[in-house]
């Protein structure tokens, strides 16, 4: 059967209408596959959300000294010598201060803990040329030899040693003009009897020595171990 145009026309309409209509129908179904594609790729966790630190409170040192052991003028000299010779006295844990302004027969050889802040008192003698008289006072100071005068200044200690006379002891390095004599006149700290409690409870003071630091042969083990080398001491009037 022959078709008009208009009826080609028509068929051709109805035609492109159903393709369109199953293009409609067929395109349909794909959003949803693609909502559940969308739902089934795996999604990155949120960024963790950085934690905020507490601000961390300054914790202020130990007090130095708390109970008041060495004069403060003494303690600010050795603080001060502490910073000056600090190539020769590196360790600054620890340091050791002599007040000879004190009388023989009381603490007045400290050990000061620079990191803790407390104070350990020992006894110590003086020369017998600080002291002629023999008071418990000691009142000149030299750096000659063979003066038996006690130095004032700092000191480094340089370990342990031992003499033929003193045995055990600990070995000093004078750091100033007034004590730079100390290896060549055999200034060390050593025990010895006329240091320990039993002579100053007999005699009421501690006995003389040469210029040395002698203390009691109770106390030197402690100080020889602590001492060790490259520390202050700080000896002053």
């Amino acid at each position: 059967m022959r078709l008009s145009r208009d009826g080609l026309s028509r068929r051709g309409l109805i035609l492109g209408g159903s393709a369109l209509m199953a293009g409609c129908a067929t395109a349909g179904p794909k959003a949803p596959a693609a909502a559940l594609l969308a739902e089934t790729l795996p999604v990155a966790p949120p960024a963790p959300t950085p934690a905020i630190q507490p601000a961390q409170a300054m914790v202020a040192p130990p007090p130095l000294d708390p109970h008041g052991r060495v004069r403060p003028d003494l303690m600010q000299r050795a603080m001060a010598a502490l910073d000056v010779h600090h190539r020769r006295v590196p360790l600054r844990d620890r340091m050791y201060i002599v007040d000879f302004q004190k009388f023989s027969g009381d603490e007045r050889l400290f050990e000061v803990d620079l990191v803790a802040g407390h104070v350990t008192a020992f006894r110590t003698s003086h020369g017998r040329g600080s002291d002629p008289q023999h008071s418990g006072y000691a009142r000149n100071f030299s750096n000659t030899p063979d003066s038996h005068m006690s130095s004032l200044g700092a000191y480094a200690t340089a370990g342990a040693g031992w003499g033929a006379q003193q045995g055990p002891n600990v070995l000093l390095d004078g750091l100033e003009y007034s004590n730079n004599m100390a290896r060549d006149r055999a200034i060390i700290i050593h025990g010895a009897d006329y240091a320990d409690p039993g002579f100053l409870a007999r005699e009421g003071k501690l006995g003389r020595s040469y210029g040395c630091f002698s203390t009691s042969h109770a106390d030197l083990p402690v100080l020889r171990e602590r001492m060790g080398t490259g520390r202050l001491l700080f000896a002053y009037t």
